[in-house]
C-alpha cells in the first residue's frame, strides 16, 4: 500500500538533511504537481561542461539538485527563473556564483565563492539596486537543499491560476490565516529576520505563504480548496472570479 503524502511532516523531516530535502521535493511533485521522472534532471555532462566553463567545482547540493529536477521548470521557474547549466556565473565582483534570477531582474540568488567547496553551502540574496554601490550580498537560507525546498514551494505558488491566488491583506486577513491553518516547520528566513519573517502555512489541501503580512499566495490541490480558503481568509483575492 502506497503511504499517503503528508505535507507538514515530509516537510519536517524535509529540512533536517540534504537527502530529507530530495524526499520531500520527489513526494511534493508526486502528489502536488506530476511525480518526477529521469529525464527531468540535467546530465552530468551538462554540470561538467559548466565546472570547466567557469573554472569551479558545484557543490553536491547543487548538483543533485540539478541532476533530479533542474529541468523541471513547472518546479522551479514560473516565476522566478532557475538558471541551466550553461547558464550559471560568477558575479561582477566576483564573489558569488549565480544560480537564480527573479523574474524581473529585481534580485539574484548566489553561493559565495569562497564556500563552494561546501557540499551544501548556505545561499545569498543580492538586490538590484539604482545605487549600485549600495548592492550587498545578504543572508537568504542556511543551506541550499533547504533553499531548493523553498522554491519548489513558492514556485508552485505561482502555477495554474485556478489553483493559485494572491491576496493583498488588511489588518484581519493575518489573524484569519494564524486561525485557520497550520505554521509549517520551514525556518525563518531570510536569515536574521525572525520578527519580519516570510512564513508558511497549510490549510485542508491548502498551501500558503504569508509574506511578512505584505502578501498573502495561496496554491490549493484543486479549485474547490482554494475557495475554501478564500471564504476562511476574505478579501480582494486577485484570481477569485465566483
Amino acid at each position: 500500500m502506497t503511504q499517503k503524502f503528508e505535507l507538514g511532516a515530509s516537510l519536517a523531516e524535509g529540512i533536517d538533511s540534504r537527502s530529507g530535502a530530495w524526499t520531500f521535493i520527489q513526494g511534493f511533485a508526486a502528489n502536488w504537481a506530476d511525480a518526477l521522472e529521469s529525464g527531468d534532471g540535467w546530465a552530468e555532462a551538462d554540470l561538467a561542461a559548466a565546472e570547466a566553463r567557469l573554472g569551479v567545482r558545484l557543490p553536491a547540493a547543487l548538483r543533485e539538485a540539478y541532476q533530479l529536477f533542474g529541468r523541471r521548470r513547472d518546479l522551479t521557474s514560473n516565476h522566478d527563473v532557475l538558471l541551466g547549466p550553461g547558464e550559471l556565473y560568477v558575479d561582477d565582483a566576483k564573489e558569488a556564483l549565480v544560480f537564480r534570477h527573479e523574474n524581473q531582474g529585481a534580485a539574484s540568488w548566489g553561493i559565495l565563492l569562497d564556500s563552494l567547496q561546501d557540499d551544501d553551502p548556505a545561499v545569498f540574496i543580492r538586490p538590484d539596486l539604482a545605487d549600485k554601490s549600495a548592492e550587498r550580498w545578504e543572508a537568504w537560507l542556511e543551506r541550499l537543499s533547504l533553499c531548493f525546498v523553498e522554491i519548489v514551494l513558492s514556485e508552485s505558488l505561482q502555477a495554474d491560476e485556478e489553483l493559485c491566488d494572491f491576496l493583498d491583506p488588511d489588518d484581519d486577513s493575518i489573524g484569519l490565516l494564524e486561525e485557520n491553518t497550520v505554521r509549517l516547520p520551514f525556518p525563518a528566513y531570510p536569515i536574521g529576520e525572525e520578527e519580519h519573517a516570510i512564513r508558511w502555512f497549510l490549510g485542508q489541501d491548502v498551501l500558503l505563504r504569508d509574506d511578512d503580512g505584505a502578501a498573502i499566495l495561496a496554491r490549493g490541490r484543486t479549485s474547490g480548496d482554494l475557495d475554501r480558503v478564500r471564504d476562511l481568509i476574505p478579501g480582494d483575492w486577485l484570481n477569485d472570479c465566483r
